[in-house]
């Protein structure tokens, strides 16, 4: 079938040149958003993708390599009690603290592990749904009610989402279920404690570098303190890391001093000869993380260099994919980060018009537009901030918190090459009836 292929090109040939020919450049809202695009994707390089994705992609590379099959399948399996499981996955996003994109090689690599579709449904959502950071600049900004009802919302919603697919898709669970029934005991090459302590200095490094700036500027607060001393904390917990390599994964000593050295020189030039206090940090960072790939991949160890190409292949599934949707939702839905607030294609007016009051309709259309909005770690809290001071009801901005940071655009984009189009979708809706009915009941009280 040749000629279909060839179609296919003429089809998208024709496509790009009817755009480029009558691209509205005299439009001011349409290169206003070619801006946001551009706006939104500089802003998710800067501060996105290295303190937050590459950690993640060496993460979910611990839980490929190190983590073995049974240990995924004691907690997360199909043959897994539910009780536990579900517990587990439910209450992740408190530890992880990420948001929808960072949780995708995480969930990618449990759900390659074996886990069982309900509890790595949970996982999916809770991790961004109730990050820790994020519920208490919620109640801090928003009010205390609201953030108990992102906490409770977030909870309920992992469970009953979770229990929702693995009942739609009972029999494919049953069938792996009884798959795994006859999964050997594979007993694990070190001890658990020495792999969990691998992991969560991984975890931790990951919450420290990526701790937001406070709203206060009371200097007394913890939050303030911590952000203020965040890099030091994270040099701290990076110490951890350092006899991780050495003395659990065995990475000859002098190799890893060797990357601490260089990471070292890189943040004190990068101090020097880098003004932007933001961008600063992005150097070592960089450093550190090249560094940690070569002494693994140089290492005799199999699993070491294993750990370096499976985070490898998690950054090649994922980063093209979230690339191309983080660009269509700045072109669609403009760019709102810090000072910035570049608009769309589509108005912002018509999105705060369109969620006053409690309605069904307010509610659901809060829901679709948090399912595709792309919303890193915090920054839905602002912009709901000022939606709600441009008129957004109380229970579609409960609505939009409850559907947005665990989905976006990208995320479904990532999902689908994970699990398939038709759970994605079941996935999607499942997440926006729920926000919708959560929004509503919330509205109501």
């Amino acid at each position: 079938m040749e000629w279909k292929k060839e179609i296919k090109v003429l089809i998208w040939m024709a496509v790009i040149f009817a755009f480029a020919f009558f691209m509205p450049l005299q439009s001011e809202r349409f290169t206003e958003a070619i801006m946001a695009m551009f706006d939104l994707t500089k802003w998710y390089a800067q501060e996105h993708v290295i303190l937050c994705l590459l950690p993640a992609f060496f993460i979910a590379g611990v839980i490929s390599v190190f983590v073995s099959q049974g240990a995924v399948m004691k907690y997360f399996g199909a043959k897994a009690k539910k009780w536990l499981a579900y517990t587990v996955a439910s209450v992740s996003g408190t530890i992880l603290a990420v948001c929808s994109c960072t949780i995708l090689p995480l969930f990618s690599s449990i759900h390659k592990r074996g886990a069982g579709l309900g509890p790595a449904i949970a996982f999916l959502y809770s991790g961004p749904a109730i990050n820790i950071l994020a519920i208490i600049l919620t109640a801090r900004i928003l009010g205390f009610e609201m953030g108990v009802a992102r906490v409770i919302g977030a909870v309920v919603f992992a469970v009953v989402i979770g229990s929702a697919m693995a009942l739609i898709y009972r029999k494919e669970e049953k069938a792996k279920r009884l798959e795994q029934m006859n999964f050997p005991d594979i007993p694990e090459k070190r001890p658990m404690w020495k792999t969990s302590f691998h992991f969560f200095t991984l975890v931790l490094i990951l919450v420290f570098a990526n701790w937001g700036s406070p709203e206060s500027t009371d200097t007394s607060s913890t939050w303030y303190y911590i952000w203020a001393y965040k890099w030091y904390i994270t040099g701290f917990f990076s110490l951890f890391l350092v006899y991780s390599l050495i003395f659990i994964l065995k990475i000859k000593w002098h190799w890893v001093l060797l990357a601490v050295l260089v990471t070292a020189v890189s943040a004190l030039l990068s101090n020097v000869f880098i003004e932007n206090a933001k961008l600063a940090p992005l150097v070592p960072v960089l450093t550190g993380i090249v560094a940690l790939s070569i002494i693994t991949l140089k290492d005799k160890d199999d699993d070491n260099r294993e750990w370096a190409i499976s985070t490898w292949g998690f950054a090649k599934q994922i980063l093209p994919l979230l690339a191309i949707g983080v660009v269509t939702a700045g072109f669609l839905l403009g760019s709102t980060h810090d000072d910035t607030a570049i608009a769309g294609i589509i108005p912002g007016e018509w999105i705060a018009s369109l969620v006053g009051g409690n309605s069904v309709f307010s509610n659901f259309f809060a829901s679709i537009v948090g399912a595709f909005m792309y919303f890193a770690t915090l920054t839905e809290v602002p912009i709901l901030q000022g939606l709600m001071a441009s008129g957004m009801g109380k229970g579609p901005a409960l609505a939009l918190l409850l559907a947005g940071p665990s989905l976006s655009l990208p995320n479904m984009l990532v999902i689908r090459g994970v699990m398939g189009t038709q759970k994605t979708l079941v996935y999607v809706i499942l997440v926006v009836i729920m926000a919708t009915i959560s929004g509503l009941i919330f509205g109501a009280i």
